[in-house]
Formats: C-alpha cells, structure tokens, sequence
C-alpha cells in the first residue's frame, strides 16, 4: 500500500475546474447543521433506505481516495463480512463526481467524497439516502458530523460522515517566532514572493472569510454564499495577493517542499504538512487565526444503483468504529469524527488526538470552521443571489493568469 505522501495528503484533494461547473441548480446551498431549506428536493430523496441490514452479498466496490482501503483495516472486514473489498482510487474530486455519474452505474456502491463534491453528487442523483440508525457508532460521532450541511439536507441523511480536517495557516517559526493572530500574513505586501496557497477555486472561500472578518461592512454571512458585490471584493484581494505568491501548490509534497526549502515562510495548509514538516526538522508550526478557517470533510456515500448494499453498510458501520477511525486518522493526518477514537489514537501514538485536534469536541471550535460546500446559485435565504461555482472557477483561472 502506498504511503500517505504519495496517496491522498500527497496529490491534495484540489479539483480541477473543469467538472464543477454544473450547480447552478435552484436548490438552497445548505447550511452547517444541515437544516437549510430548500427550493427543490434531491431526486433520490424519497428513496427509503435500509432497515436493517441483511446478507452480505460477498463483494464491495469503492471509489476512494488512495490509501482509505488500507490493508491494515480492510483485511479485517473482510473476515468480520466476507465482503471482498475492491477498490478504485479516484486522483480529485472531479474524477468522483464523474466515476459515480448515473448513480454508480450498477458498478460502484460507495464514494468517499469530499464537501466539494457532496452536493454534486446529491442533486445529481447518484447518491441515495443512508440510514444512520444502522450505524452503532453513529451516536458516538461529535454532534457536527452527524448532520452537516454537505451531506444532510431537509434531515435527510445523504451518507455517513468519516474523517475531517482543518485548513490552517503554516508559517515558518524563524520568520515568526510568535504565531501569526490573522490571515493578514497571506496578504501582506511584505511578504511577496514568499507566501504559497492552494491551486483551488474553492480558496474563494478562504478569502471571503477573511474579509467578513476584515470588511464586516461587506456582510459576508457564509464564505461559500457571495453576492456579487461580495463576490467581486473577494477576488479583488485575491488578485492583489496574485505578486505575493511564490507557488499554487497542487499536492502536499510541493508545499512541504517550498518550507523546507526556505522559499515560503507563510501559506495555508493541513496539519499533514505541518507534521511532515516537523518530524523532517523544519521550524515551522501552524494555527487557526482569530478570522477562524475552512475546512473539509469526507463522507461515504451509497451510489443510488449500489449492488451491495448490505456490505456498503457494513462496511460504513465498520470503518465508524473508534480503533478504524484512529487507524485512518494516524494513516493520513486527519481527524476523526467519532468522539471515542481519541483514546486509541493515543493508544497507538501519544499526544496524537491533541495534535490532530481530536480532542475539539465543543461546538465553538467547530464555529470557527467553515467546511467546504459548493456554492450554488440560490442562497441559503432562497434569494437567487448568490455566485455559482461556475464563476468561482472562472474567477479563480483569471485570478492565477
């Protein structure tokens, strides 16, 4: 099995443009709780889901990220299910999207899809809803994860949330002996040439954020929901921010590469490349600024035409579990959803449920992130206002250029 740096955390979970501009649709962009309204119902949203859960049919088939169908934890499902996993690692979120079109197409059961691709996948009817009371561990997942917004709409539950993580700000210890209190670092002309951000249109969101922060007089209410005044003062700081940029980094490696070379002493990152960075040495360290951050979050997802049902929820239940969820969580640098893994993750590795920020079990640590979420033409309020995705993307090529 490849290791973390060459799977997931190494390509970065970037999606290319192309593929993300189909949500203009009329449906409300849902909020964190996820009990935003809605204009218009998912298409699968009256399909019941299971039960119970019944005979494992023998196989499994998983659109995944690469390495969350590790051998160290799907050997034992297997003989716990007799459930043959097979997998197929899927290199952005695009590529999910696209591999789960006409829902899964008899093919695929599950997707371990990001909150960029959630809705995406939702609306487009490739997904169908779960039943989180055939999950035991579900009761145990930190009261954010059991309903966001990217994969809970109307309470209805479109998957079983998994992993998540910050996006934080990495800055280098020499340059700043004292950890940076704002976003402004990333901003400021002092810094040209040394600063490094995502290669992803949705760092839209990082900036919006900033400035509802900064400019309250913009009222900038959800990062991912911008009027196009809003939208426009956005991609105006990003644009001044275009001379300040040494690198667009598209995997991990690469950010993990400029620190450690001196080129960058500022950028946003995950904690994996804050950890790689320390255990090689570097004198870097990272942390959420007082204007909070954005955030991503994994969810399995049962394709609406899954052959296997019975092992996709088998499986979902299985990788819930506290010792899988601290397994994965050590495996990658993310952070698990059930509120019990942090005595195994300290258990295979001391101080790790700190360091993976675990042990934030409080709703106002979770207020200062705001997770990923495709923005859609109608606004959380039902006003049609709102930029889509489209132009996020759009803005985002010209914004590089």
């Amino acid at each position: 099995m490849d290791s973390p740096a060459s799977g997931k955390a190494g390509w970065a979970r970037l999606g290319s443009a192309a593929a993300l501009v189909i949500l203009t649709l009329t449906a409300c962009g849902s909020s964190n709780t996820g009990t935003g309204p809605t204009t218009q119902q998912p298409p699968t949203a009256n399909m019941k889901p299971l039960t119970k859960i019944g005979t494992g049919e023998g196989q499994l088939n998983l659109i995944a990220w690469e390495g969350y169908v590790d051998d160290s934890w799907v050997k034992q499902f297997t003989q716990q299910t007799g459930c043959q996993v097979n997998a197929k690692y899927a290199g952005s979120s695009d590529e999910m999207v696209s591999l789960m079109k006409d829902g899964g197409g008899g093919q695929w059961d599950m997707v371990s899809a990001s909150g960029d691709a959630d809705l995406r996948l939702i609306y487009g009817g490739d997904v169908k809803p779960m039943n989180p009371a055939l999950i035991p561990d579900y009761n145990n997942f930190q009261s954010f994860f059991k309903n966001p917004g990217y994969n809970t709409i109307n309470g209805v539950h479109y998957g079983i949330s998994l992993q998540w993580g910050p996006n934080t700000l990495l800055y280098s210890t020499k340059k700043y002996p004292s950890a940076p209190t704002s976003w402004n670092v990333i901003y400021d002309p002092a810094n040209k040439g040394l600063v490094t951000v995502p290669d992803n249109p949705i760092q839209i969101a990082d900036a919006a954020l900033y400035l509802s922060k900064t400019q309250p007089k913009l009222g900038i209410k959800d990062p991912y929901e911008l009027t196009k005044a809003q939208f426009d003062a956005t991609v105006a700081l990003l644009t001044q921010q275009r001379p300040l940029i040494k690198k667009y980094w598209s995997l991990a490696s690469d950010e993990i590469s400029l620190f450690q070379n001196g080129d960058v002493v500022v950028g946003a990152a995950w904690p994996y490349q804050t950890i790689q960075l320390k255990t090689a040495g570097a004198a870097v360290d990272e942390t959420i600024p007082q204007e909070g951050a954005t955030g991503w979050g994994d969810t399995w997802m049962l394709a609406t035409k899954a052959p296997h049902p019975n092992c996709a929820y088998m499986w979902s239940a299985y990788v819930s579990t506290p010792k899988v969820q601290a397994m994965q969580a050590l495996f990658f640098g993310e952070t698990p959803v059930n509120s019990q893994a942090c005595a195994q993750m300290e258990a295979l590795q001391a101080g790790s449920c700190a360091q993976y920020h675990a042990d934030k079990t409080g709703s106002s640590y979770f207020d200062t992130i705001k997770f990923w979420k495709t923005p859609l033409t109608t606004c959380d309020d039902g006003s049609q206002n709102c930029i889509p995705y489209d132009q996020w993307v759009s803005a985002w090529t010209t914004i590089k250029g």
